[in-house]
């Protein structure tokens, strides 16, 4: 059991590492694409239209960016529907466990009943079987 657990920590520690990775990437992007975009900001245009559009440099941080937030939000969507999955499994589980489970109390309570009358029963034929001796004694 320890040997899974170990194997799991690692794997999470490599998930871990990755994910921090992936992080850094993506504020090293944005840290440069924040730089590109004040430098733009404090460039005079040097035409009027020219505002409305981004140099290259500029467009393709903001492809970097975008693309290395799709990556980690990727990343972080397929581990969120993977847990949401598996608690869906759960909940199946839970659910059947919890009819299991009343099947099994119903049947207690059904066999205590049968217990019950079983011995209301043998208490009554022991009285009336003393009530009889004490006749006999009596008479």
């Amino acid at each position: 059991m320890s040997i899974l657990r170990s194997e799991k920590t690692e794997s999470t520690e490599a998930e871990l590492d990755s994910n921090h990775a992936a992080v850094s990437e993506v504020e090293a992007g944005i840290r440069d694409f924040v730089r590109n975009d004040v430098a733009y900001l404090r460039r005079p245009p040097a035409m009027p239209g020219a505002d409305a559009a981004l140099d290259p440099s500029a467009e393709a941080t903001v492809n970097n960016v975008n693309s290395l937030i799709q990556r980690v939000a990727g990343t972080s969507l397929s581990e969120i529907e993977n847990l949401i999955s598996e608690l869906e499994g759960l909940r199946e589980l839970l659910h059947a466990e919890g009819q299991r489970v009343q099947r099994e109390i119903s049947g207690y309570a059904a066999l205590s009943q049968a217990a019950m009358k079983s011995t209301r029963m043998i208490a009554d034929n022991v009285s009336q079987w003393k009530r009889a001796a004490e006749g006999l004694r009596n008479g």
